[in-house]
């Protein structure tokens, strides 16, 4: 599992609160996920788990570490971020974890499986 680039994978999942991940997709998908591309954060993939409706992930491709850092703390800072979906977004979430992995050859194959 060589990486050969800086690049790097976010894998963030959420624990929502009970019976909020319909609604939490549909702000994500109307809101969230138009102010990523605008953003230019590469999304891989996102959505509910198919095991528990108010688990949700969110996969994420960034060049470095550092620009992953930079990124967030631009978006998440943002004037946008804090009047647009935040409130809506944060409330429903109960806890979150982040996994961020070398982006590689077999991760590459995995995501576009």
């Amino acid at each position: 599992m060589e990486n050969t680039t800086n690049e790097i994978i976010e894998i963030r999942t959420y624990q929502l609160k009970k019976d909020s991940g319909e609604l939490f997709h549909k702000i994500f998908c109307e809101q969230s996920l138009p102010m990523l591309k605008r953003w230019n954060i590469r999304v891989f993939a996102y959505g509910n788990s198919i095991s528990n409706p108010d688990s949700y992930f969110l996969i994420r491709q960034y060049k470095s570490l550092e620009e992953r850092q930079i990124s967030q703390d631009t978006f998440y800072g943002s004037t946008e971020w804090k009047l647009g979906p935040r409130e809506a977004i944060v409330s429903l979430i109960e806890n979150s974890i982040d996994v961020v992995v070398p982006f590689n050859k077999e991760i590459e194959a995995i995501i576009q499986h």
